[in-house]
């Protein structure tokens, strides 16, 4: 049997009782009880009550009552401990229960005997107060001695419980909200009553807290579901990093491979514009054997779309797995085949699933058909896209307002204005509601078609009235609201009138609109048109003053302006300020710079066009290097005076071999015109036809050459490099060397000769962390052998055919060039 003592304070100190194991029943001493530490999780600091381990710095005991623990002195204890909880006594309370618990009674049991009521009154009165970490104090003590926690709520606390929760969240008190989430959800809390999931999981991607997001993820049953909506809301804020965290966290804390957060993530890297990562985490997958499911698929082809191959070759892996294609699936990739412009392998489609439809596979949707009418609009093939429209109509698929528009599109970019218009009232005659797309499309058709009469007086009779008055009164109700798109469009149709552009611009403010980059752009074109570069650049200070920065386009327009004013420095200027900018030229920036001179002048241009031709190139663009290869041509010869004839044999001949891909020609000119070649007079004809050695060997002269009328005379015997010698000569290298002697000499008036074979070792000598390559044999045949495992061969000697122009020579050509003509 055990007794209780009741220990009594004075009448400022609380009610407390300690509770006294007597094993043997006759004997009783007091012994006091260790109190064990509370295991809570780490709350912020906030107002509320001692900590119950203060319970044993309690004042001196004034009584002690025995007591014999029957079923009434239970119920006593039972409502001195409901009491206590009522009056917010909570320290008190709580040794109340661990008395009595460990004297032998079941928490169960205590807690049916307590009065829940006024427990729970207690608890408001805490809640209303704001101490929330007190009250999960008290609830992790009594749930260690058996009592569940929730038993001491009822409604009216729970409500108190849950504004508290949205308080820390409106406060964006993030760790907080998500530690007393963890506490509760251990309690068994319906944690999810008290705060919607998915405006936790906001708080904490606005907070970039994934770690904490993943933490209140992995409370839920559902957990895959929130690390879905985690990965998501990262995604849509464009952060990446975050957003593969919780995918990683995913993988760890599921079991298994579930396919909604492979989908999720891979949708995330293509808005994230991260495609090679959708592509790995793809991978992955297959390497762990698992076979994703077609939405995952669909996820991985959309998100790839602008990559035709990789698409299509994602759809062979997915028929080669055995995942059958949907509707979905043949959309995407009439989208990828949309985006690359092939038409063909759009129309193979269209057929594969027509013919699925017509052996009840598949049902084509309006998606489909949308897709290929948009196909056919952008390649102007206007006549199958109505064939579209009528397949549609035939198979019973009302068109929406997207495929009436890739309709009327069609028609506006053939410039058919009468037949665009007749697809939009048909538009309105189906029921379908146009949306401003639609009467921008109008608009653009006017001007593609050179009607901008039409088309202002069409944009004003939509814009001062209702679409009724200018198709009919039976089209009442839909109004117009023009947006950017629509100004910009009329300003195109203003032609070289800048001051007509300029109003629509100012009008486009006054309606609520704002320029856009391609506003700016459209109005610097037109102030070239007339001739104002000096406006151009000024629309560009205009928009930095606007608060837009200039991108790509817009310094293209200026460029153009420049070149077609013939102010190529400007030109040049604003394409070194690009690059300042960090802004990426692209293909048409550089084609304009390319081709903004009909002829060079000096080795200094010929240098400056050159540099950009290789910057395109390492950039990534392949461009048609004939224009610039006739140019560079055209100006070498320039060094030959009054020889139209030889100049005209060599022009006219070969031209196959100039403008190879990657032009080995202008990247050898690129080469020989550096600055150094002045001094080495070297010249490597390795690799080129005679056509283009010609072309080479004359570049370095005509810099020889302007070199010398600056001051900077000949110093050294001019080599030439025609090939390598394997057993004699080859014949393009005799095609080579036979025309470059026939130039020098006959032509040029120069001194050749033959400077004999040289012998080059190709062997990579490696010793410790340096390398010496291509040395001389003769040079090492002086050196001390090196030890075998130095030495790696990588080639075997070869022997260069060199041809040689004396420097006296040289000097002669030049001083009979530059002598005054009589």
């Amino acid at each position: 049997m055990r007794e209780f003592i009741i220990l009594g304070y004075s009448a400022s100190s609380s009610s407390s009782i300690a509770t006294l194991p007597n094993p043997h029943g006759s004997n009783h001493s007091t012994k006091p009880y260790k109190d064990k530490p509370l295991s809570l999780p780490k709350l912020s600091p906030s107002k509320s009550s001692p900590p119950i381990s203060t319970l044993h710095s309690r004042p001196p005991p004034l009584f002690a009552v025995r007591w014999d623990p029957t079923k009434t002195h239970l119920s006593y204890f039972a409502d001195l401990a409901s009491k206590l909880a009522r009056d917010g006594k909570f320290q008190d309370f709580a040794m109340v229960v661990e008395s009595v618990v460990l004297s032998g009674v079941r928490g169960s049991e205590f807690t049916a005997a307590l009065k829940l009521e006024l427990v729970a009154k207690g608890i408001s009165g805490l809640l209303k107060e704001g101490k929330v970490r007190s009250v999960v104090e008290v609830l992790g003590k009594v749930n260690e001695l058996g009592v569940p926690p929730l038993k001491l709520f009822d409604g009216y606390a729970m409500e108190l419980l849950g504004r508290q929760c949205s308080r820390l969240l409106k406060c964006k008190q993030v760790q907080e909200l998500v530690e007393l989430m963890e506490a509760l959800a251990g309690y068994r809390f319906p944690i999810k009553e008290l705060l919607e999931p998915s405006e936790v999981i906001k708080l904490c991607v606005d907070k970039c807290c994934p770690k904490l997001a993943i933490r209140y993820a992995c409370i839920f049953p559902h957990a895959h579901i929130l690390f879905c909506n985690i990965i998501y809301e990262f995604g849509k804020r464009k952060a990446l990093e975050p957003a593969l965290a919780a995918y990683e966290a995913s993988k760890e804390n599921l079991n298994g491979s579930n396919m909604y957060v492979y989908r999720t993530i891979i949708d995330v890297c293509g808005l994230c514009k991260d495609y090679m990562k959708s592509r790995y985490i793809y991978e992955d997958l297959l390497k762990q054997k698992v076979t994703p499911n077609i939405y995952v698929f669909n996820s991985l082809m959309n998100v790839n779309a602008h990559d035709l191959n990789y698409t299509f070759h994602v759809y062979k892996s997915m028929q080669n797995l055995g995942v059958r294609a949907d509707m979905a699936c043949y959309n995407i990739l009439l989208k990828a085949c949309c985006l690359a412009g092939r038409v063909d392998l759009a129309q193979d489609i269209y057929s594969e699933v027509q013919h699925l439809e017509s052996t009840g596979v598949l049902k084509l949707d309006v998606f489909t058909y949308s897709t290929i009418v948009k196909v056919f609009a952008d390649a102007k093939l206007w006549h199958m896209a109505l064939n579209v429209k009528e397949d549609m109509l035939s198979a019973g698929v009302t068109p929406n307002t997207v495929t009436w528009s890739s309709l009327i599109s069609a028609c506006a970019n053939a410039g058919i204005v009468e037949k665009a218009i007749q697809l939009f009232e048909e538009m309105l005659l189906a029921g379908s509601e146009p949306n401003s797309q639609c009467f921008n499309i109008l608009l653009h058709a006017c001007v593609e078609a050179n009607q901008y009469d039409r088309a202002f007086r069409l944009f004003q009779s939509l814009k001062s009235t209702k679409v009724q008055e200018t198709f009919g009164k039976k089209y009442k109700g839909l109004s117009f609201k023009p947006t950017t798109t629509t100004y910009n469009t009329l300003m195109k149709a203003c032609g070289t009138d800048y001051y007509h552009a300029k109003a629509l611009l100012d009008e486009m403010r006054a309606v609520g609109l704002y320029p856009n980059q391609i506003s700016w752009s459209i109005l610097a074109d037109i102030c070239g048109g007339s001739g104002n570069v000096e406006g151009a650049l000024q629309i560009l200070k205009n928009m930095r003053a606007a608060g837009m920065k200039p991108d790509v386009v817009a310094y293209t327009t200026a460029i153009k302006v420049c070149v077609e004013n013939e102010n190529l420095e400007l030109a040049l200027s604003l394409f070194g300020e690009m690059k300042k900018y960090q802004i990426h030229p692209n293909l048409v920036t550089y084609n304009t710079l390319l081709r903004a001179r009909s002829r060079y002048g000096s080795v200094s241009e010929v240098q400056q066009c050159l540099a950009i031709y290789q910057d395109m190139r390492k950039a990534g663009y392949k461009s048609n290097d004939y224009y610039l290869e006739q140019l560079i041509e055209e100006w070498c010869e320039g060094v030959i005076q009054d020889s139209n004839a030889k100049q005209e044999e060599f022009s006219s001949c070969n031209k196959t071999d100039i403008g190879r891909p990657g032009s080995l020609l202008l990247e050898k000119v690129a080469e020989h015109l550096q600055t150094h070649i002045a001094e080495t007079l070297a010249v490597d004809l390795q690799g080129l036809t005679k056509v283009e050695a010609r072309i080479v060997v004359l570049a370095v002269l005509r810099m020889i050459k302007e070199n010398y009328t600056l001051g900077h005379s000949v110093k050294d015997d001019m080599l030439i490099v025609v090939g390598e010698v394997d057993g004699g000569s080859t014949t393009q290298n005799l095609e080579v060397k036979d025309a470059i002697t026939k130039l020098l000499q006959d032509e040029l008036g120069l001194k050749v000769l033959a400077a004999g074979a040289k012998v080059g070792l190709d062997t990579t000598i490696e010793r410790g962390n340096t390398t010496d390559s291509d040395q001389d044999l003769d040079e090492m045949s002086g050196r001390d052998e090196l030890p075998a495992e130095l030495i790696y061969s990588t080639r075997r000697p070869v022997a260069l055919e060199r041809l040689k122009v004396t420097r006296g020579s040289l000097q002669h050509w030049l001083r009979r060039r530059s002598a005054p003509r009589r």
